[in-house]
């Protein structure tokens, strides 16, 4: 249902309570017309070791995401869509799809996740086969990416995980590591390389990297914003994200 503001579509976004980059990074792509309205997955901001931490962090949001998909809602949102994007990849291709089958179920409407948004934004370039990975995770956590890459027709050529050291620490990376990142993943052979982890600030850097490299490097926030907005008709060209939200 669409309001004043939100007169063109009302988006249900669901993040962990932990993240502070996804909602101002979706705000500042908004087109006129656009809203997105925020229901949180209570997770705790305990430090992450390794990957029985990693593991743990993943079963707390699977036991809070569904009362979050209930709480948003009650919002009567157009389109809902995950702002967290680790769980999207958990289980490869089969684990993805069926994860946006229960999220449909429980919404009653359709949903973006990022694991479709971001394959789907990759195809937008023709057939690039060939990406490297850069994430915030442990290395549970890139394998898990890795395999859902996989089994939907990429090669990941190199995969570099921050390993933050909890899931608030992941919005302190600076610009500067993710640059560095970028660098050691490009190579003549990688066609394109994709940013995972919605609390990683990098949507206003990824223009940059793709301009310099001169090849599509995308944030997993703009995939995942341009997916929500495409899949509802919504057109508009927005500037200052990357080539995916200023030419498809």
């Amino acid at each position: 249902m669409v309001d004043r503001l939100g007169y063109r579509m009302k988006f249900g976004v669901i993040a962990p309570s932990t993240n502070t980059i996804v909602q101002p990074e979706f705000d500042a792509m908004s087109p006129h017309g656009v809203t997105s309205h925020f229901s949180r997955i209570h997770i705790p901001d305990d430090p992450l070791g390794g990957d029985d931490d990693f593991e743990l962090l993943m079963e707390r949001i699977r036991a809070e995401l569904m009362q979050a998909v209930d709480r948003v809602m009650t919002a009567r949102p157009n389109h809902v869509v995950m702002g967290m994007s680790s769980e999207t990849f958990w289980g490869g291709l089969a684990g993805s799809i069926e994860l946006k089958a229960k999220l449909e179920a429980r919404a009653g409407m359709a949903v973006t996740t990022g694991s479709d948004a971001s394959q789907g934004a990759l195809r937008c370039y023709g057939d690039i086969k060939r990406i490297a990975v850069m994430t915030p995770y442990m290395p549970v956590g890139d394998e898990e990416v890795r395999k859902f890459f996989t089994e939907t027709g990429f090669e990941v050529m190199a995969i570099e995980g921050f390993k933050c050291e909890s899931p608030t620490a992941i919005a302190h990376v600076t610009g500067e590591q993710m640059r560095d990142a970028v660098i050691r993943l490009n190579d003549p052979q990688v066609e394109a390389i994709l940013q995972v982890g919605t609390n990683l600030a990098f949507a206003d850097l990824a223009p940059m990297a793709e301009f310099w490299l001169d090849k599509p490097v995308l944030a997993i926030n703009t995939a995942t914003y341009w997916h929500a907005l495409r899949i509802n008709g919504i057109d508009d060209r927005i500037a200052g994200f990357g080539s995916l939200l200023e030419d498809y």
